[in-house]
């Protein structure tokens, strides 16, 4: 099983008028959130664990997660509203958000006892670990499912409106790294953070996946990198995609270590993460593939 950790959020996005005061449609959303929906609908054993409101927003969310075959054992309840995200996208699909996130279900996530047995990753990311006091107890279970052998993955999906304080949000992210396993980020997400792909190997992961927007994803391990081009689509927006690309990441390693995988398994893993973010785009919102839509991994 892959247990996905952090926020879920409702998307208010665009219905494609023109002009500032477009109407906006309501989608489920959250890039902890979209990465299970993701995994659930590309068939891999996936469980959702987070804090989600009981108001409708919640439960239009939790059933979100029961239709893509996610388990919601490890989701906690709560009468807190939910997080809401107000997209703008941009004439290229581009996404930015602004968000009202003060007092929301998902920052009062409490860390659990403890995990399903057989958990074999556990992903995290997003707003959920730049949000107190949420984020310390993601952060403690990203410690201590690192300590007890679990694969981990982080993406940290940087949302700069969400971090008052820069310097210190930077230095925490330097903190994670000894606990993960694979990062995965974007070229925003890297130029924001600093540091370079090399540094970051060096405090922990086996590999760092770069996603670069139009122009595909590579990846840098200790030993080589490897790049695979963006499949060509009709962009209708890209919000989903970086999380679609977790989900086929973590679905396509089934266990394996990232520091094993050869040049050529690489190459194939990175083109089906390329696939899978490419139907992601063609559709409005986070509305990942499913299975049947992609090949194999």
């Amino acid at each position: 099983m892959i247990v996905v950790a952090g926020e879920s959020l409702i998307d208010l996005v665009p219905d494609g008028a023109d002009g500032p005061l477009s109407p906006l449609l309501p989608r489920p959303g959250g890039g902890p959130y979209n990465t299970a929906v993701a995994l659930g609908r590309i068939g891999a054993e996936a469980a959702f664990c987070s804090r989600v409101s009981t108001d409708a927003f919640g439960e239009a969310l939790v059933g979100g997660l029961r239709a893509a075959g996610v388990a919601t054992g490890l989701v906690q309840r709560g009468p807190e509203p939910t997080s809401l995200a107000v997209a703008s996208v941009g004439p290229d699909g581009s996404a930015r958000y602004g968000f009202y996130v003060e007092g929301t279900a998902d920052r009062l996530f409490t860390l659990p006892e403890r995990l399903p047995e057989g958990v074999r990753a556990v992903a995290f990311g997003t707003c959920s670990l730049a949000l107190e006091p949420g984020a310390s107890a993601y952060e403690a279970l990203l410690r201590r499912s690192s300590r007890d052998g679990v694969f981990t993955l982080l993406d940290p999906n940087v949302r700069p409106g969400l971090i008052p304080d820069p310097a210190a949000y930077r230095e925490r992210f330097a903190g994670w790294l000894p606990y993960v396993s694979l990062l995965k980020l974007s070229e925003e997400d890297a130029a924001w953070l600093g540091g370079s792909p090399a540094g970051w190997l060096e405090r922990g992961p086996a590999a760092v996946v770069l996603t670069r927007g139009a122009r595909g994803l590579s990846v840098l391990t200790r030993a080589y990198e490897v790049s695979v081009p963006a499949v060509r689509v009709r962009v209708v927006d890209t919000i989903g995609a970086g999380d679609t690309v977790n989900a086929a990441l973590l679905h396509g390693l089934a266990g394996r270590d990232p520091a094993a995988l050869s040049r050529e398994e690489w190459r194939e893993l990175l083109s089906f993460a390329a696939r899978a973010a490419a139907v992601t785009c063609t559709r409005a919102g986070a509305e990942p593939p499913y299975g049947h839509e992609l090949g194999d991994a």
